[in-house]
């Protein structure tokens, strides 16, 4: 409900301006998006050092600040104070576009809950770039963000996704895009489609996809497809239907269930109905 104070805010508080910038090639810049860290009154970047290259190249004076994932509550109130007053402030990341697993998220919401404008300026997205080129279906998807370091971790956030039938998407470290291709092969089977999109709009742009079998090695024996900043896109998985499985089979599968793990059963099952242990997989994930 909106009360006469938020209302006066909304009246004299400047304007938060969410501030996508480039992911590698500067042409990428929007002018809207210059004209407008020109004209703010400062720009909270997640890292001054690194925003300063940007902002020196495209003749940007305006003094910038740093937030991001460690700056404290005290930083949030004092760019909230600094718009109620009646400044505009840029958020900007790294590379990109703000709160896209960037930092940023605790401002924008502290500035909506003051009813503070917020203004997307829209421009360079990995995770976007990359699904326009990957050749997957886009219709549907899901983005994932990173992945947990440790495998274990990591095996059970793939195995949770497992049977999901929407295109998958996930940023990863390059020092870690091996052992987490080779955990996906583990979980989602050597059949599965993964498109690697590296260094997207950079000098050694990479973008192949191929079964996951295949990027397995592909990846290992070339370590230059180590480096950089790296998106995964991963096939939905295929949409079981119950009319390609039959009544013996649904109840050999249950009987396997209620004794073993979805993994076990669905290895075993395959050997006893002679269907294939990747759709037993996912059928039997989605009838938990």
């Amino acid at each position: 409900m909106t009360t006469p104070a938020t209302t006066l805010a909304a009246k004299t508080s400047g304007k938060l301006y969410v501030v996508a910038t480039p992911i590698g090639n500067l042409d990428d810049m929007v002018p809207r998006a210059i004209q407008t860290l020109q004209t703010v009154a400062v720009i909270a970047a997640e890292d001054t050092r690194h925003s300063s290259r940007l902002l020196a190249h495209f003749d940007i004076k305006t003094p910038a600040i740093a937030y991001h994932d460690h700056s404290d509550e005290l930083r949030t109130e004092q760019l909230i104070a600094r718009l109620l007053a009646g400044e505009d402030v840029a958020l900007i990341s790294d590379a990109g576009t703000p709160l896209v697993s960037d930092p940023g998220y605790r401002l924008v919401r502290k500035a909506r809950e003051h009813n503070i404008q917020v203004v997307p300026i829209p421009g360079a997205c990995a995770m976007i770039a990359a699904l326009s080129a990957a050749g997957l279906p886009s219709d549907r998807f899901a983005f994932e963000g990173f992945l947990p370091a440790k495998q274990v971790a990591r095996t059970t956030q793939l195995e949770s996704l497992a049977a999901d039938t929407r295109t998958l998407i996930f940023y990863e470290a390059p020092h870690r895009i091996l052992e987490t291709l080779q955990d996906m092969q583990s979980v989602f089977g050597a059949e599965r489609e993964v498109v690697i999109a590296r260094e997207i709009t950079k000098t050694f742009e990479t973008i192949k996809g191929d079964k996951l079998a295949v990027m397995v090695e592909w990846v290992a024996a070339d370590t230059n497809q180590q480096r950089g900043e790296i998106v995964l896109l991963v096939h939905g998985a295929s949409k079981p239907e119950d009319a390609e499985i039959s009544p013996e089979q649904v109840r050999i599968m249950r009987l396997l269930l209620e004794e073993l793990p979805v993994k076990q059963a669905a290895a075993l099952g395959a050997k006893i109905t002679g269907l294939k242990k990747n759709f037993l997989y996912d059928w039997a994930l989605q009838q938990s």
